[in-house]
């Protein structure tokens, strides 16, 4: 039947909802895809390029420390940019210089030419999790956001996983410079699909009536959301959730990058796998990583859907994913590989169920406008730890190594990692989920 009322010329009326707002969590998904499949790509090339420019552990984690230094300062100004000009400009040109970023990679000559790549590409990918979190935040409403969230950060681990089944193929066929400029090509692709499918949603064509009303159906208490930040930056950090999202970020993002950045080596030097050999295992490994995203988005949606409040589905939820991570304890336990494959194929999927989280946990409290640059400081957070992090790393390895017992010093991070995300969930605890807080909370 023809609906005869006048409707607004950006906006299907038709009957029935529309599902649209999955297409653009698809979007999301791939472009956090393409990011992590760039950002793995020197890990696994790092035993070739160890050997042609003869790194030490400790030059290889200045690499990683200038990826993520220049990640960690540049989500404050791509959070801010991206509040200001929008999602849709703002993810195009984040993917753009990232992408480029990616490439240049092929002109490196050694530690300083690899040094400088890589804050550039960190400088482009700081935007992809700003820009995502606001897209969630506009397009779902409170009950669907972990789970998308859950699905757009599932693209970090099928990047993870694409990474090891392409990269080393690649890098015999054509060499380790090409590898890096065709995989940065990628991000081209997808900035015309960005372009051709996304806009808001109230202006957006595909949308029903229906799913706008969807969309828009949170109804906010004072328990729920903090009030709206207008008096600039400095206004947030006197909300005390910001310092809860912060600290969950600060003691969980360094062990991630640990987890995606030598991880390859580790399997390498102490199991030694070729650059043949790395993909089987690395590919089990981010995998379960996937499911963990999104069956731990899927999870906390299910709690609030049987009438739990978002508070309380993240706060139990994150909790069982801390304990998760703890296992990675007894790794010098084990003689053979594939015991140690599933303990770390846990604590990844563990870590990504919880970083879908603590993303939804701020998306949970602050408000819309507000988003992108509530992000950017608790990514500026992990990233600090993430910066400081690879330098530990790097001199532990670098110590064992010279009393020849190499896994000895994995096993020293390893047990670093085991309490991290306990420590984390203490701090979210203090900060955001204790019930007794919440009037101080939004003071």
């Amino acid at each position: 039947m023809l609906n005869t009322a006048p409707a607004a010329p950006t906006l299907d009326t038709n009957q029935g909802q529309t599902n649209y707002r999955w297409v653009i969590a698809a979007l999301l998904f791939f472009a956090t895809t393409i990011n992590y499949l760039d950002r793995q790509v020197i890990s696994l090339l790092k035993p070739l390029l160890t050997a042609e420019f003869g790194w030490t552990e400790s030059n290889y984690g200045n690499i990683v420390t200038a990826f993520t230094m220049a990640y960690g300062i540049s989500t404050l100004l791509a959070g801010y940019v991206i509040d200001r000009i929008g999602t849709k400009n703002g993810y195009t040109i984040s993917i753009i210089v990232w992408s480029l970023a990616a490439m240049v990679h092929a002109m490196a000559g050694g530690t300083t030419g690899f040094m400088v790549a890589r804050g550039l590409l960190g400088i482009g990918e700081s935007g992809n999790f700003p820009a995502s979190i606001k897209t969630v935040a506009e397009w779902f409403p409170k009950k669907e956001r972990a789970l998308a969230t859950g699905i757009f950060n599932a693209g970090a681990n099928i990047g993870a996983v694409v990474a090891p089944a392409v990269v080393p193929a690649l890098a015999i066929a054509v060499g380790w410079r090409m590898t890096f400029i065709i995989t940065g090509l990628t991000g081209f692709i997808w900035i015309i699909f960005w372009w051709y499918f996304y806009e808001v949603p109230a202006k957006h064509k595909r949308v029903s009536a229906a799913e706008l009303a969807h969309i828009n159906s949170d109804v906010e208490t004072a328990d729920d959301v903090i009030p709206e930040i207008r008096e600039g930056w400095q206004s947030i950090f006197r909300k005390r959730a910001i310092w809860g999202f912060m600290f969950g970020k600060l003691f969980t993002d360094p062990i991630w990058w640990f987890f995606l950045f030598w991880l390859p080596a580790y399997l390498s030097d102490v199991y030694h796998l070729d650059l043949k050999k790395l993909g089987a295992p690395l590919i089990i490994i981010y995998t379960a990583a996937t499911i963990g995203s999104v069956g731990g988005g899927w999870l906390s949606s299910q709690l609030i859907s049987r009438g739990w409040s978002p508070t309380k589905a993240r706060q139990y939820t994150m909790l069982l994913f801390a304990v998760c991570v703890v296992p990675v304890l007894s790794i010098s336990q084990f003689n053979t590989i594939w015991p140690v494959i599933g303990i770390l194929s846990l604590a990844v999927a563990a870590h990504q169920a919880w970083s879908a989280n603590v993303f939804t946990v701020a998306s949970d409290v602050f408000p819309k406008r507000s988003l992108s640059l509530v992000v950017g400081f608790g990514t500026m957070a992990g990233t600090l730890g993430g910066s400081l992090f690879p330098q530990i790393v790097g001199r532990i390895l670098d110590h064992y190594k010279g009393l020849g017992d190499l896994p000895g010093g994995y096993n020293v991070v390893f047990n670093i990692a085991s309490v991290a995300y306990l420590c984390a969930w203490l701090m979210l605890y203090i900060f955001v989920f204790n019930p007794a807080r919440k009037k101080a909370r939004l003071a």
